[in-house]
């Protein structure tokens, strides 16, 4: 019996395959190699500035772009350099100062949560939440605005930002007992976080470093910002929500419908009638919580009444978590260790792919073309009406975001040229700040030169294809409510 023939379009369907997560990041790398020959190499001058709550940061000085000479001026230099740049980019990219702690952070804190799932103390919780929720409409239907509610409040106020690469490993285990997919459980942390980080209004990295070297009072317009927090939290809420719900009816509508049943069957789930919730693991359930008290009041700023900490305090603190998790938990000496160096290696491939993404950044570092990029976009705001102006700036720092994903970094780099740029088309410092803000928090959720998202994607095991798929709607509306928002700071002389 002949099989029935397939049509073209069912044949091309079967035969096309995603391009790995690498791959894509790996192409970004070439393609930014190939930026560096079109795009003339470029700086402007630097200097130390003392930001009221920040510190010392080193900021451009507006004036100063000139273009310099490359350090390979003939044809087959120029090229050895490139090709050697494509394939060393990965390497330095590991040993970056920047992507070196969080490579280091999400090892170690692989080994502490393969500490605490070895005790069952987190899978019999979430277990009693399962159950919960199934008993009560009500609790479902409020665990995920509840929770990205809470990460949006730790955006927003101290920027928490890579603190929600651990929580993938809690978030996407519980989305699929729900009946939700591994999108959902990926984004109750990071979007909620990212949405708070984008309408932050006491974010010492962002709006703290941005105001102080636009000479605006610290943390001044947080009533203005509290708003948008409110609108921008709502939005992605309301976003992640209409999509949990439509694959809680129909599982085969979710992008990842394939990668989630091969988890379910490799056991990321929660179902099973095993409903014990020992002492122990009470015990190292409260260890858990007492750390996350201790790592909300380690990261915030010495003048809130925090410790400042940064990536290598709070996964010292990580580590010690595992340790006393693995101890109260009964697991012992030899079990906890395996267990933490267990955890530790099933995240390699996620450390991997931060360093590579890092290596894009070290391309166009290498080649002398950001600050360039920077000043032609700057050159386009003149000219330009108030609410055009203040329009174009959150433009530019949307794209410059793609190649400085750093907030305070992007600070650092844009706001020297944006804050006196706009005395001049008629907008205040105020609503700068604001362009910028939105500018670098929006595309966070997407650009493969975040560490954080690739960390997070990584570890959910989502590609970054069907990621920006799923949230390219989101994007655009979040950018079109931005000009709105923008429009209306103008108005009212924000």
């Amino acid at each position: 019996m002949e099989s029935p023939e397939m049509s073209p379009p069912e044949i091309a369907k079967t035969r096309f395959k995603a391009p790995d997560t690498t791959l894509i990041i790996f192409s970004i790398i070439v393609l930014a190699a190939v930026l560096t020959w079109i795009v003339p190499p470029g700086a402007y001058q630097k200097a130390e500035m003392e930001v009221e709550g920040a510190g010392t940061r080193e900021v451009v000085v507006p004036g100063t772009f000139e273009t310099i000479e490359r350090a390979e001026t003939g044809m087959w230099p120029r090229v050895r350099h490139s090709v050697g740049m494509i394939f060393q980019a990965p390497i330095l990219g590991f040993i970056d100062e920047d992507a070196a702690p969080i490579i280091a952070f999400v090892l170690f804190i692989g080994g502490a949560f393969a500490v605490l799932e070895k005790t069952g103390a987190i899978t019999a919780a979430l277990r009693r939440l399962v159950r919960a929720s199934q008993r009560s409409k009500a609790i479902e239907m409020m665990l995920i605005p509840f929770f990205m509610a809470l990460f949006s409040l730790g955006g927003a106020v101290f920027g928490m930002a890579e603190e929600t690469i651990p929580f993938i490993l809690i978030f996407v285990p519980l989305a699929l007992a729900l009946g939700y997919d591994s999108l959902t459980g990926a984004a109750i942390p990071f979007l909620g976080s990212a949405a708070g980080f984008a309408a932050a209004f006491f974010n010492p990295f962002t709006v703290g470093v941005a105001q102080g070297i636009a000479e605006v009072p610290l943390f001044s317009g947080a009533g203005f910002r509290m708003v948008l927090w409110v609108i921008i939290t709502s939005v992605v809420i309301v976003f992640v929500m209409w999509h949990a719900l439509r694959v809680q009816r129909d599982p085969a509508k979710s992008p990842t419908a394939e990668l989630d049943r091969r988890k379910r069957e490799e056991g990321m789930h929660l179902d099973g009638a095993n409903d014990e919730f020992t002492g122990r693991q009470k015990a190292v359930l409260a260890v858990f919580f007492v750390g996350l008290v201790v790592l909300v009041w380690g990261v915030l700023p010495a003048e809130k009444g925090g410790m400042s900490w940064y990536i290598i305090e709070i996964a010292a603190l990580f580590i010690a978590m595992g340790v006393a998790m693995g101890w109260i938990g009964g697991l012992g000496a030899n079990q906890t260790s395996k267990s933490f160096m267990d955890g530790a290696k099933d995240l390699v491939s996620t450390a991997v792919i931060i360093g590579i993404a890092r290596g894009i950044l070290v391309v166009l570092q290498d080649g002398q073309v950001i600050d360039t990029i920077l000043h032609g976009m700057a050159s386009t705001l003149e000219g330009l009406g108030s609410a055009g102006a203040a329009m174009a700036m959150f433009g530019t720092q949307t794209a410059i975001n793609f190649f400085v994903p750093s907030g305070s970094g992007q600070a650092a780099l844009t706001m020297p040229l944006m804050a006196p740029l706009s005395d001049l088309v008629g907008v205040t410092r105020q609503t700068a700040v604001l362009a910028f803000q939105m500018g670098d928090g929006f595309t966070n959720m997407i650009i493969p030169t975040s560490a954080v998202l690739m960390g997070v994607l990584s570890l959910a095991d989502i590609p970054w294809t069907k990621w920006a798929r799923w949230i390219i709607p989101l994007q655009a509306f979040l950018f079109l409510l931005g000009l709105v928002v923008l429009f209306i700071a103008v108005q009212i002389g924000f």
